[in-house]
């Protein structure tokens, strides 16, 4: 069964197929959504903004669909960049910079990354929503190539200070916010759609 899912973002429908893979079930991929795919995200939450995509995917492509939003969210900066995560500066290493310098003056460098997942059939009509997370903290310089995002900055809680980019994909997959979040939708799926 394919399921679309509601994002531009190749890397993210990669990774979603490789926890799909090693969850175990056999008859599911995540597809991209066809051409013209642009919801206007205008949510105040993860949970909105994650609704908004998945009822666009679904209402263009005439499929069920699942979309996220997902951001890191820094204690010391009131949970900033939370929902701005992708818009917080132009660039992947702007954004990076930009929360390496706000966190900078502050001891405290707890962080989380969260996942808002929402599954909606053909019509838009919510099937299941749920979400992950996964907790760390703010590393001072960037390490490791995997990844994406923030992930090479982030350090997380049980890895032995590795950040999220030097973990392998698998290792990601079982501790990530997307993971966590995508396992509660595939055990919605396997119970029967």
């Amino acid at each position: 069964m394919q399921i679309v899912f509601g994002t531009s973002n190749h890397h993210k429908v990669k990774e979603l197929n490789g926890i799909v893979k090693a969850y175990g079930i056999e008859n599911v991929e995540f597809i991209l959504p066809p051409e013209g795919f642009d919801p206007n995200e205008t949510g105040t939450t993860f949970e909105e903004n994650s609704l908004i995509k998945a009822q666009e995917a679904s209402r263009i492509s005439g499929m069920i669909s699942l979309a996220d939003d997902s951001g890191l969210c820094v204690e010391a900066l009131n949970g900033e960049p939370g929902i701005y995560s992708a818009r917080y500066a132009e660039t992947p290493q702007k954004r990076i910079d930009k929360l390496l310098a706000a966190v900078a003056p502050y001891e405290n460098r707890r962080a989380k990354f969260i996942c808002a997942m929402t599954l909606t059939d053909k019509e838009g009509k919510v099937l299941f929503a749920d979400k992950g997370e996964c907790h760390g903290e703010i590393a001072k310089t960037q390490a490791g190539t995997g990844g994406f995002g923030y992930d090479p900055i982030f350090l997380v809680d049980g890895k032995n200070g590795l950040t999220m980019a030097e973990l392998s994909d698998d290792e990601k997959n079982k501790v990530s916010h997307r993971g966590n979040a995508l396992r509660k939708v595939l055990d919605y799926i396997s119970r029967g759609l």
